[in-house]
């Protein structure tokens, strides 16, 4: 795979935009560590490598344990998410996969128990903005860095 334009070169003034939203979801009320896991939980659905490693790296730093990482494509089966994570999680996966859910009003209702409105629209913008992020990086054919761990193993 080769990769493609640059987005913030071709096009800074909608770059520029998007960083925007995203400054704008980085101030909500939403909790940083909830905002990592609803990106990485965007990002395994849509098999984006570039956003994966990326938001995998701001998780740990916010403190995010290997293991709740690891776990998250079997969120459902492991007990170490939390009610509202759950509900955000069965939101960013409706959303995500919107043409086959179409949103199910029992995953909405489930948003309501943990989140006011106005954090519902903020995790609703913020999974439509991990959506975008993706589709951008794939769509570019962006590359994650490679640690040289992984090159010198390449190589042997």
């Amino acid at each position: 795979m080769s990769k493609r334009l640059s987005i913030p070169n071709t096009a800074p003034e909608g770059y520029a935009a998007l960083s925007a939203v995203e400054a704008y979801i980085q101030q909500s009320s939403l909790p940083a560590l909830l905002v990592d896991l609803v990106k990485m939980r965007g990002s395994q659905i849509n098999g984006c490598a570039y956003c994966l490693d990326m938001h995998s790296k701001d998780a740990r730093k916010q403190g995010e344990t290997e293991q709740r990482l690891y776990l998250l494509d079997a969120w459902r089966e492991s007990p170490l998410y939390t009610p509202a994570e759950r509900a955000a999680l069965a939101w960013t996966e409706a959303l995500t996969e919107v043409a086959d859910t179409r949103a199910p009003d029992a995953d909405y209702e489930a948003l309501t128990e943990h989140f006011n409105d106005k954090e519902i629209a903020d995790l609703t913008i913020l999974v439509g903005m991990i959506n975008l992020w993706n589709r951008i990086a794939i769509g570019t054919r962006a590359r994650h860095p490679v640690a040289k761990v992984e090159a010198v193993r390449e190589r042997a």
